[in-house]
């Protein structure tokens, strides 16, 4: 990967690119923090919003389920409508009517008037989950890079839970549960004017593209039969798995999402979820492990909160005050994951961070009924939320890589449906469960006791639960290694790949990925031979002797593929992996810097003696490339000017040198050919 220079002190293309980079994945995240921080945030104003509106016990249920059921059944329509209608254009729809919806929620007066404005509070949350992580994955190609926005999204995700139930006590306390909604609408709006000014538009040529028909059916099916799933289990948790109501809505789940998969299996245009994306890569096993990730972490916010407050007797600010570690260890985990990815590998450090979690419900099953939050929950709050960042990073990644570009926003809205519809199920699997050893409990307490005493034994239970799914997701991840096993693709028969005795190329690009944002073609004619070409392009340790461009490189080689060498070019520092090597003809490296991945091909043809043909190209994608594209192309295409200009005169100077060299010999030879042959002739005539 190369940069040009830039005169004087006025900033690189490349450094404001990556400063731009920057802000756009800041604006992304954020749109996801402002998604989770709504599902947690009105947990610990319940009572005060009961009070306030005149709600029912069932109704203030429905506060919280009315957006849940919204978000989570209507994600895969989110997901398909930004692939088919444009990811920026859904992301700002969903950013406009969540902030809104958010407004009107503090704004109302009666139950229903809250109830609706929560429903479509959760359908622009089911936007703008999907679009806003499938432009994570298009502005950020596969490698370091897409591993580090993962790790950022991971964080705001965990963290957006935590922070939620914290803003809401500080909001309940201060200024009133009004203003839990209102701050919710004033954020929105604030990362929407941000998606506007930072976030770049589908690229141009894929905006052109005729779309077909949105599946009307199929997502009227899936929506319909997830919500009466959600609310059956949700009802159930209330009135009974044996209530007629509840039973009515399991029946009609099931008829409906039957339906479902007969209408998906006909639409062939364009199906809301289409068979080959289940089947692709590892995504089908990383979202049942999403979803049992989900029972656990819904879960972990509803009954964390709900221990502190009716049984340590902790107010709405103090509960959301010890949610602080949490979201710090969330955001540690979700850091670490692509350092222990890079380490140990994606698998065992999924494993490694469901394995953490259950230990620390493990823990946390040992709260008791007069404990402390520093004695019974600080430790194990820690752990649960480490591993949480940590798996939630990888599963994320595992379920979205690998599909194709118009698949992307629907794979980011079946992943978070996963998370949804996991966390409704087992948060009305471990509610019930807690129930019944609440039950079970309170008769053999001390009257003093029975309620507290109670309510622990419930709890405790709960997070036993969570640890036990916990361990049948860690017993489930080699379902993911077995799915992503890399497969080798046949290579093209005039492009090689391979030197003699070196590894099978399973993993190497050997060609300019053709679909990147910038692809750069220059080629320069080299009156010098072959060999003095390629043994000066090739010693890369020698580099910054020929090449004003480079500063300083640090090589050990051997020239193989898989060999890595640092380099310093304009103050910035890139690290590149030799991807192909045919001596003499051609050598291919790339790898991310800085936000763009470059992949960079060389090609060295002897066209007759002394003259070869040295043609360059090279591809850049990411964040940076598109948000500036005219200013990248220019900035990589007189990089590549510069390089073959300072490698014809290089050659050519040590082809001169060379030449002029021999010549000297030969001159020096047959002078002293011609002396030697004067004085035999001198020494026969004496």
């Amino acid at each position: 990967m190369h940069t040009s220079p830039s005169p004087g002190p006025t900033v690189s293309p490349a450094a404001k690119a990556t400063a731009k980079a920057t802000g756009i994945l800041a604006a992304l995240a954020a749109a996801q923090f402002a998604v989770t921080l709504s599902t947690s945030i009105v947990n610990v104003a319940l009572p005060a919003v009961r009070d306030g509106v005149g709600l029912s016990d069932a109704g203030m249920s429905w506060v919280v389920n009315a957006y849940g059921l919204a978000f989570g059944a209507l994600l895969l329509l989110g997901g398909r409508a930004a692939d088919l209608l444009g990811r920026r254009r859904i992301l700002a729809a969903g950013l406009a009517l969540f902030a809104v919806a958010a407004v009107a929620a503090g704004l109302a007066s009666a139950p229903w008037m809250l109830v609706t404005a929560r429903t479509a509070q959760g359908i622009g949350a089911a936007a703008i989950a999907p679009a806003a992580l499938s432009l994570v994955m298009r502005l950020h190609p596969p490698g370091p890079a897409r591993a580090k926005a993962l790790g950022v999204w991971g964080a705001v995700s965990g963290a957006g839970g935590a922070a939620g139930v914290l803003l809401g006590g500080i909001l309940t306390e201060g200024p009133g549960w009004r203003w839990v909604f209102h701050s919710s609408g004033i954020g929105a709006a604030l990362v929407l004017a941000a998606t506007v000014h930072l976030v770049p538009a589908d690229p141009q040529g894929e905006a052109d593209k005729p779309r077909p028909r949105l599946d009307v059916a199929g997502s009227l099916t899936v929506t319909a039969g997830l919500i009466s799933l959600v609310y059956g289990l949700t009802a159930a948790g209330r009135s009974g798995w044996a209530d007629p109501l509840v039973l009515g809505s399991f029946a009609a789940a099931a008829v409906l999402l039957a339906l479902f998969v007969r209408v998906e299996r006909r639409h062939a245009a364009a199906p809301l979820l289409p068979s080959r994306l289940l089947t692709r890569g590892a995504v089908g096993p990383a979202n049942l492990l999403m979803a049992l990730l989900g029972a656990v972490w819904v879960g972990l916010f509803f009954f964390l909160p709900l221990y502190q407050q009716q049984v340590l007797g902790a107010g709405p600010l103090e509960a959301g005050l010890s949610q602080l570690p949490l979201a710090a260890a969330n955001m540690l985990g979700s850091g670490l994951a692509p350092v222990l990815t890079r380490r140990i590998g994606p698998h065992r450090t999924l494993l490694a961070g469901l394995l953490t979690q259950a230990a620390g419900f493990l823990w946390l099953a040992r709260i008791t009924a007069d404990g402390t939050f520093l004695t019974h929950l600080l430790g194990p709050v820690l752990l649960v939320g480490a591993g949480l960042g940590v798996a939630f990073v990888q599963l994320t990644g595992a379920a979205v890589g690998g599909v194709e570009p118009a698949d992307a926003g629907l794979a980011g809205g079946l992943v978070n449906t996963s998370r949804q519809i996991g966390g409704a199920v087992g948060l009305a699997v471990l509610g019930t469960f807690a129930a019944a050893r609440t039950a079970a409990a309170s008769a053999s307490a001390p009257a003093e006791l029975s309620h507290a005493v109670a309510l622990t034994e419930g709890y405790r239970g709960a997070f036993l639960l969570s640890a036990a799914v916990l361990g049948l997701g860690a017993a489930l991840t080699p379902l993911l290694a077995r799915r992503t096993r890399p497969v080798r693709k046949p290579e093209p028969p005039d492009h090689p790949t391979e030197t003699e005795g070196a590894p099978p190329m399973t993993t190497h690009p050997t060609t300019v990925d053709s679909e990147a944002p910038v692809v750069v073609r220059v080629e320069t004619t080299v009156h010098a031979p072959l060999g003095t070409v390629w043994d000066l392009h090739t010693d890369i340790a020698a580099w910054a002797d020929w090449n004003t461009d480079v500063d300083r490189v640090e090589y050990a080689g051997p020239l193989a593929p898989g060999t890595t060498f640092r380099w310093l070019t304009h103050g910035l520092d890139i690290t590149s992996t030799v991807h192909q090597i045919v001596p003499g003809e051609r050598i291919v490296w790339g790898g991310p810097a800085h936000g763009i991945d470059g992949i960079h091909v060389w090609t060295f043809h002897e066209t007759a003696p002394g003259i070869v043909t040295v043609r360059t190209e090279e591809s850049w994608s990411g964040a940076p490339v598109e948000a500036h594209h005219a200013e990248m192309e220019q900035a990589l295409r007189q990089s590549l000017d510069a390089w073959l200009a300072a490698l014809k005169t290089t050659a050519e100077t040590a082809a001169a040198a060379e030449a002029e060299a021999r010549a000297n010999a030969e001159s020096r030879a047959n002078a002293e050919s011609r002396a030697n042959a004067e004085a035999r002739a001198a020494a026969g005539r004496d």
